[in-house]
């Protein structure tokens, strides 16, 4: 039987919320530390030694993952805790480093974030969930809000009801609790189900309206995803990848040599939009991260650039898309910097092409009338 956090553990989880952090880092021979708002901090000044670290990740595998602890390099799990009369949970990813247990723990908030909350433009969620059938994919490096965005994307999608979704995640992060509108499954890799590739498999026999696939990792994956998006249905999926071209090289990397002009012809085909996530350091010090969009949609023009396998391409089909809703991430950061949301020298540290980025860089911001 699983027993939950250790007392050592459970203090710092708790210590995390109260804090808002959105990570806890365990690594030997490092104090305890906390992401708070991108910054860490350390948790008082002793250091943890590998034995604890370790003893505080067997707390909380469950018992069907134990073993992994001497088997396995890399092992995925969840944890609740409870607060000031409230549960919380966290996604905990265990690691070695150089023989050593090492462990990241994100917290994963109880409501589902609002695309307000999240800074997540309605009208293009709106857009993303009105696809009949394709895929969707949401990239960007690790921590950059990509879970967050489809659970809000599922619940808005979910509110207009007539849908039946599944989700296949690693472990489930945000819960979709039974209630009106559409219905709502979730599968837990290695609970569920084996893989992403067997959701997949088998949530095609499930009647899907919509699979939201929690991240693409290999071309088993890929295929099966490729193929159901052919095949009329929605499909929702996580890559890690910097830009939105770098998500379409991704995917077709995952692919032999051999196959892959047939698989840039699929993706030509099936892919309807990239959306690339960035959480830049507010203006305001202590605030919240500011998310800003680079946003592809697959318009005939992006289908010819993929075909042919030139992706470099895709810069300027983002410059000339605008009338087709779709955003590049300098133009994008220049919009936070007019609204004050971002300095300017934080959004010339993220652009493309820094010297296009006006405002001042030394923490003042420029508002728009």
């Amino acid at each position: 039987m699983d027993e939950g956090p250790s007392p050592e553990l459970l203090d710092l989880l708790r210590q995390a919320v109260a804090a808002q952090a959105s990570d806890v880092h365990l690594i030997p021979s490092y104090a305890p530390t906390l992401r708070v708002h991108g910054e860490l901090r350390p948790v008082g000044p002793r250091s943890l030694d590998a034995d604890e670290v370790r003893a505080m990740i067997a707390s909380i595998v469950p018992d069907r993952g134990r073993f992994q602890l001497g088997d396995s390099a890399d092992l995925d799990c969840s944890v609740t805790v409870v607060h000031d009369g409230a549960s919380y949970r966290f996604r905990a990813n265990a690691f070695l480093s150089q023989g050593q247990w090492c462990a990241c723990l994100r917290h994963i908030p109880n409501e589902i974030p609002s695309l307000e909350w999240l800074g997540f433009p309605k009208p293009l969620a709106e857009r993303l969930i009105s696809h009949v059938n394709g895929l969707v994919v949401l990239t960007g490096v690790t921590g950059s809000g990509k879970s967050a965005s489809l659970a809000a994307l599922i619940h808005l999608m979910r509110r207009e009801g007539g849908k039946r979704i599944l989700t296949v995640e690693e472990p489930i992060e945000y819960v979709h609790a039974p209630g009106p509108g559409g219905i709502v499954t979730q599968r837990e890799v290695g609970r569920d189900v084996e893989s992403f590739a067997d959701g997949l498999k088998y949530g095609l026999r499930q009647d899907p309206d919509v699979i939201l696939v929690g991240e693409i990792r290999d071309r088993e994956t890929a295929q099966m995803a490729l193929s159901a998006a052919e095949t009329g249905h929605l499909i929702f999926t996580t890559l890690h990848t910097r830009d939105a071209k770098g998500a379409i090289t991704r995917l077709v990397d995952l692919f032999p040599q051999e196959s892959q002009e047939d698989i840039r012809n699929q993706i030509a085909m099936s892919l309807r939009s990239v959306v690339c996530q960035h959480l830049l350091p507010a203006a305001e010090p202590g605030a919240k991260r500011v998310l800003a969009l680079e946003v592809l949609h697959v318009t005939p023009p992006v289908q010819a650039v993929i075909r042919a396998g030139k992706v470099e391409q895709l810069e300027s089909a983002l410059q000339t898309g605008r009338r087709d809703g779709m955003i590049t991430l300098d133009d994008d950061l220049q919009r936070l910097v007019w609204h004050g949301c971002i300095t300017g020298e934080t959004a010339r540290r993220f652009a493309k092409n820094p010297s296009a980025i006006s405002g001042p860089g030394n923490g003042n911001v420029v508002r728009m009338e």
